[in-house]
């Protein structure tokens, strides 16, 4: 899924996965997705063959810009959202291992966080079967 984690893809959740789906995080909030390790500045390639719904507004907070990006996607009958990712394009479709954008500087609002590609269901379901 990223340039500088070629064998990532399709391997069973592990180290490279910082959060898991159902994990609290800061306090009660359970988190609702999969994290998959993603250098800042890496390119990010898509999955599988997927068409693109349109840009996600990530935060509210002024304070995050610098990451709030992502894309909505759909493929395999499956519909998912990318956060901290810079598209390339919002409309059209792209196929699988095919560049989908860069992965946004996730140092620069959360500096030592172990920097990520956030994935979501559309309807908040486990997407970890899919990746």
């Amino acid at each position: 899924m990223c340039s500088d984690l070629p064998t990532l893809w399709g391997q069973e959740p592990g180290p490279h996965n910082v959060s898991l789906r159902g994990e609290r995080l800061r306090g009660t909030r359970e988190h609702k997705g999969l994290d998959i390790v993603c250098r800042d500045g890496s390119t990010v390639y898509a999955p599988f063959d997927v068409t693109l719904h349109g840009k996600v507004t990530v935060y509210t907070d002024p304070a995050k810009a610098a990451i709030n990006s992502g894309i909505n996607l759909r493929g395999e009958g499956l519909c998912f959202k990318l956060f901290y990712v810079q598209p390339d394009k919002t409309s059209g479709s792209v196929r699988k291992g095919e560049r989908l954008g860069v992965m946004l500087p996730m140092q620069r609002v959360y500096p030592g966080i172990t920097s990520h590609v956030h994935v979501q269901m559309c309807d908040k379901s486990n997407p970890t079967p899919y990746f």
